[in-house]
């Protein structure tokens, strides 16, 4: 309709106006950080360690959350063991239009390790914000991750986002104490389709900071060593110590072990590894830049190796299969010739090599027939590294670009172990990205007074949301 008048103008005005701010307002209200940092808050103070906390309360406050803004009892659910009550995992389900794409999976772990409070500075289960540092048990580890993706569940629902691509959520229980449960196993082994996806985002691949502060790199966990435990039991007859003899239980398995922590396994370079020190060089000067970019080219000679080993522990650990004695005990009085004794050790098995294997190369390596070495616990999954396409690395490098333009992107191998391997030994390719960068030392995570920068925190909730975004969209552009 034609303006016939300057009246009709301004109400013309008005009234476009008026409708955009009605557009721009739910945006708005969607990206709440005072909300999100509520709900941080929130999931951090619910206390989920094993001794005194409880999953299933911190799973159902998220799920509350996640109903009260508008997801129906079907889209989301508490699922409780039934032994084990206080370990309730939160599984959410956003369906996608294009049915050809398959879903992709979030997963956080809401359990945490113990925290006594005598030890602790503050209450760790009372969140502190002192010098930009935010401080509790969970704060990084990895409540930060699990509230980050409620978050961008909650602005997805409120911007009216139609997903092509069906996401999925698991907050779940027991990472931390597998061996008591784990709630990554329990819904493969009851409620398969609620984890089944092309492939999963979880914790790992840590973004660093340097010791300035300042952004080093963003990484990318593809694949993780193996954990498996030997034990060493050697025996003799004992007797009187006033009476010593060359046959001491003691002494004998001491041997061995010593020859086993001297020992170094061969440099196997996976694929994750050869692209994490290739990445790397240009973040480093001189000799070490050259020895890394060498790796990463396929060309570095034994001398490389070893100046990259004897750089860092964790540089070591990628590039070989590591064994360390752990634990040790024999004897049974002060004044007997010991008659038992054994040792626990822990090796770090780097993917394709095989217990078996292994437990043939420390045989071979203690050399001695008198020292049993076998199996602590039975093996645990091993699968090999996830394939990592386009379609997993383009969205994590976009939305890393436009959070920390710069930064670096940098697959790596997890020397450690998350519940990724399980899930990756299901057949659903598993890749560990953090986004939420921590300091050289660690920020205290698995020990005492945790924290995390809040512009880390917040940071990583915008990158988590954009990433989240990406994958829902079915882009996949390199």
């Amino acid at each position: 309709m034609p303006i016939s008048s300057p009246t009709e103008l301004a109400r013309c005005c008005a009234g476009l106006l008026l409708a955009a701010f009605a557009t721009a307002a739910p945006a708005r209200a969607a990206d709440d950080p005072a909300r999100f940092r509520a709900l941080y808050e929130e999931l951090v103070e619910t206390d989920t360690s094993l001794s005194t906390g409880s999953c299933t309360a911190a799973a159902e406050k998220m799920a509350e959350r996640l109903r009260a803004g508008g997801y129906s009892p079907a889209e989301v659910r508490v699922v409780v063991p039934e032994k084990f009550p206080k370990q309730g995992n939160l599984v959410a389900r956003i369906p996608g239009s294009d049915r050809s794409l398959e879903p992709v999976l979030f997963l956080a772990h809401i359990d945490v390790v113990e925290a006594k409070r005598s030890d602790w500075k503050r209450d760790p289960f009372t969140l502190v914000e002192e010098g930009g540092y935010l401080f509790a048990r969970g704060a990084v580890d990895d409540k930060a991750m699990a509230a980050a993706f409620v978050d961008a569940l909650l602005r997805f629902r409120e911007e009216g986002f139609r997903p092509k691509r069906t996401i999925k959520l698991a907050l779940t229980c027991g990472e931390e104490t597998d061996s008591v449960f784990n709630g990554v196993q329990h819904l493969l082994a009851t409620e398969p389709e609620a984890l089944r996806a092309a492939f999963a985002i979880n914790e790992g691949g840590k973004a660093l900071l340097d010791e300035a502060g300042k952004y080093k790199s963003v990484g990318v966990e593809v694949g993780q060593k193996i954990y498996q435990d030997f034990r060493l039991v050697t025996t003799a007859p004992g007797g009187h110590s006033a009476r010593p003899v060359p046959e001491n239980a003691i002494a004998r398995l001491g041997a061995a072990v010593g020859r086993i922590n001297g020992y170094r396994f061969p440099v196997d370079l996976i694929d994750a590894s050869r692209t994490f020190f290739g990445r790397s060089a240009a973040l480093y000067d001189g000799q070490m830049r050259a020895d890394m970019a060498a790796v990463g080219a396929g060309t570095a000679d034994s001398a490389a190796y070893d100046r990259i080993a004897a750089a860092d522990p964790l540089w070591n650990a990628m590039l070989r299969t590591t064994c360390v004695v752990t634990l040790i005990k024999g004897g049974h009085a002060e004044n007997a010739l010991p008659q038992h004794a054994e040792a626990n050790v822990n090796c770090r098995l780097l993917p394709g090599q095989t217990v078996e294997g292994t437990l043939e190369r420390l045989k071979s390596v203690a050399s001695d027939p008198k020292v049993e070495i076998a199996l602590a616990a039975e093996p645990g999954p091993a699968s090999p590294p996830p394939p990592l396409t386009p379609e997993v690395l383009g969205p994590i490098e976009r939305a890393a670009a436009a959070v920390w333009p710069g930064v670096p992107v940098i697959p790596s191998l997890s020397t450690g172990a998350t519940d990724g391997r399980f899930l990756t030994a299901a057949g659903i390719p598993t890749y560990g990205v953090s986004g939420m960068f921590v300091d050289p030392d660690g920020n205290g995570v698995h020990g005492l007074d945790e924290r995390i920068r809040v512009r880390s925190l917040m940071e990583g909730r915008t990158f988590h949301y954009r990433l989240m975004k990406a994958y829902a969209s079915g882009d996949s552009r390199p």
